[in-house]
């Protein structure tokens, strides 16, 4: 699929001869979820689920129709399992509040989480007394199928693990996961921030319990994201939240919880991000997440070719291209990278990201302080590597003796 046309629909491509290279943490928007963030602000800025007037009653619809298209694009008939969130590292940690852990059960992650499934999870050891264990990837960062059996026993709980890397860019096999863990009595929760965004997931098939994903990473406006749930499972979760919104009825002595999903979203929701996201869906639905994953893997092996032979660059990851995503992380020997993070944006307007990538514990563990990141989407096209990878060849030969 020739996906050179779909650059049009995004005014910060129209405008800017930059090329954006940043879209593991936040996509560009199109045109079309741009107008319709302003069309709820400029024909029914109301809030929704409250007053029964006549723009409330639309945002109120809107709203659902967000929620079924989300349903509808991760192959899930009843939408009252999808509950709109800041992100994904909100539902994860509604999740993890919410499961009902104690004192000397185990939960399961990988050692390449993000902060988005890690940091609760300390919390939790230190006031709640839940044990940890870690299924350790390989030295590229791919998922071990054998160090996942050697994980379980019988006092885990919950598995929690980010369905692709958003350093190596590697993938979990997670119906594969599932399987295993529901033969041992136990939950599964995906973090699917980076998976979401570049590939066809399908809930239902995967079978998981839980599923989070962040909407701003798949055109979506910011501040909008989802957690997913069985229904069983969801109606056992205790809320994060408590307030307005998510009660039907309280006393000065009761509160009386609302239903799902609305027991999970307490106060005044992000409407018009809500909105806004129901139409990237649309937008993204219309090209295919296959075709983007195929043409992800078509600019990563534009890549490969043209960085295998410069000296002193190191891939962080499998050196595949195929396995890799929509990810490219590396380091340049010599140079820390925020420098090349600098240098790529002041020579040619190269936008990607550097640091730790909130995996700190992952390179800490390495002794790797950090890395540069180039991370492709549907919109970036052969001339965007093009000049990718010709500055960094020129600043890998600037460090040459």
């Amino acid at each position: 699929m020739d996906m050179s046309s779909f650059r049009q629909d995004f005014p910060t491509l129209r405008s800017s001869k930059g090329v954006y290279l940043d879209s593991a943490c936040q996509s560009l928007k199109p045109d079309c979820v741009i107008q319709k963030i302003l069309e709820y602000y400029n024909e029914y800025p109301a809030c929704g689920g409250r007053s029964i007037h006549s723009m409330a009653t639309k945002v109120s619809v809107e709203i659902d129709k967000a929620r079924d298209k989300l349903a509808t694009f991760f192959g899930c008939n009843n939408s009252s399992e999808f509950v709109f969130t800041k992100g994904t590292t909100e539902g994860m940690n509604i999740i993890a509040r919410g499961f009902g852990l104690k004192k000397g059960d185990t939960v399961v992650t990988l050692d390449i989480e993000h902060n988005s499934n890690h940091v609760q999870w300390l919390d939790m050891a230190t006031n709640v007394g839940i044990k940890r264990k870690y299924c350790k990837t390989s030295p590229n960062g791919e998922f071990e199928i054998e160090e996942f059996k050697k994980t379980i026993d019988k006092n885990v709980r919950l598995v929690s693990m980010g369905q692709t890397s958003n350093i190596t860019g590697c993938s979990i096999p997670v119906k594969e996961i599932v399987e295993i863990a529901h033969d041992n009595n136990i939950a599964v929760a995906i973090d699917g921030a980076q998976a979401a965004p570049h590939q066809k997931v399908n809930l239902k098939d995967l079978d998981v319990d839980f599923y989070c994903a962040s909407l701003h990473k798949m055109l979506g406006p910011t501040g909008v994201g989802f957690m997913y749930g069985k229904s069983e499972r969801l109606k056992n979760l205790h809320p994060l939240i408590m307030g307005g919104g998510m009660v039907s009825l309280t006393t000065y002595n009761l509160a009386k919880i609302s239903n799902i999903p609305e027991r999970f979203e307490a106060g005044l929701g992000n409407y018009s991000g809500i909105i806004g996201s129901s139409i990237a869906l649309e937008y993204l639905t219309k090209i295919g997440m296959e075709n983007i994953e195929k043409h992800e893997h078509y600019l990563q092996k534009l890549i490969q070719k043209e960085v295998e032979d410069i000296k002193r660059l190191f891939i962080i990851g499998p050196k595949d291209p195929m396995k890799r995503g929509g990810v490219f992380s590396f380091n340049i020997e010599g140079l820390r990278s925020h420098d090349v993070a600098m240098m790529l944006d002041s020579m040619d307007n190269i936008m990607i990201r550097s640091g730790m990538h909130c995996v700190h514990p992952y390179f800490l563990s390495k002794k790797i302080n950090g890395s540069a990141r180039a991370s492709v989407y549907l919109y970036n096209n052969e001339e965007d590597i093009a000049r990718f990878t010709t500055a960094i060849k020129k600043i890998a030969q600037s460090r040459m003796p």
